[in-house]
């Protein structure tokens, strides 16, 4: 039979201080014996864990720190570009060494934070997330949380950065995108120089991208389908368009994220086909 303690520390995600113990009405002799019955364990000092506690909750404990940035975002269900490492916030006066694997963050985000607090708010999230990455990438998370409903787009433009950085990505965001990887998409179909429409209907029909009139793109994203059927609809839509007088280009999410010059490249040989203007039909 479960007890309250462990119920309490289910609905915490595995992890507290001991003076939140304490708030919440646990003795300190009732999480001694939780410890001694191997039911939590003592990390760093005065935090607690569980054994259901996440590998990136309990690496912030050991430092007295919480989960931050690209590592808080893929854990809120963010879409989030393929990192190493887990990104800890950390007070000022932590230790500036670091165990492999550690990316440690001192900076102070917007939102105040309680000191034993064992969750970021999403707003400190993003803040770190502009520090950390190049700014694309950033913008595409932050996009995300706006997908996710996490913030809204003038909570994001009221907030008090104090970051280059984060002002930087908020210029980049907007709402168009479904997916992160259009965002992405986005940044390197408007360096080609010709108006770019995101997620156009034709005939009924909605696409990724119309790039002009007549060039059409279609994203197949990181989570892309495997199924058959779901294959033979999308050979299906890009042989409606054809025979509608459109281009229709294909690209999948190794191409965008890692090969972004082979994507700017064939777009610009196809507008050097004049594939995008009405008047070549």
């Amino acid at each position: 039979m479960r007890t309250e303690l462990e119920d309490w520390m289910r609905q915490h995600h595995g992890i507290a201080h001991t003076r939140n113990l304490r708030e919440a009405g646990f003795t300190k002799h009732a999480v001694l014996r939780a410890v001694d019955a191997g039911m939590l364990e003592r990390v760093h000092r005065s935090w607690l864990v569980a054994d259901h506690c996440s590998s990136a909750r309990r690496a912030a404990a050991e430092v007295s720190g919480r989960v931050t940035c690209v590592t808080a975002a893929r854990e809120q269900g963010l879409w989030t570009p393929d990192v190493e490492g887990t990104h800890i916030w950390v007070p000022s006066t932590a230790s500036r060494n670091t165990r492999l694997g550690r990316v440690l963050h001192w900076a102070r985000g917007p939102v105040p934070v309680a000191p034993f607090a064992v969750d970021e708010p999403i707003l400190n999230v993003l803040f770190h997330v502009a520090r950390c990455l190049d700014p694309k990438p950033a913008a595409t998370v932050w996009e995300s949380a706006l997908r996710k409903n996490a913030v809204t787009l003038p909570q994001l433009r009221l907030t008090k950065w104090h970051s280059s950085a984060a002002t930087e990505v908020l210029a980049r965001v907007g709402t168009g995108s479904d997916s992160g990887l259009e965002t992405i998409f986005l940044r390197i179909a408007e360096s080609c120089g010709v108006p770019v429409q995101q997620q156009v209907l034709i005939d009924g029909h909605p696409v990724d991208a119309l790039i002009g009139e007549r060039l059409v793109v279609q994203l197949d994203g990181f989570e892309f389908h495997g199924k058959a059927k779901d294959r033979r609809r999308d050979l299906r839509q890009d042989a409606r368009l054809v025979l509608l007088g459109y281009t229709v280009l294909r690209f999948d999410y190794q191409q965008i994220m890692f090969d972004m010059h082979y994507v700017q490249q064939t777009i610009l040989n196809a507008i050097a086909q004049e594939l995008h203007l009405l008047s070549r039909r």
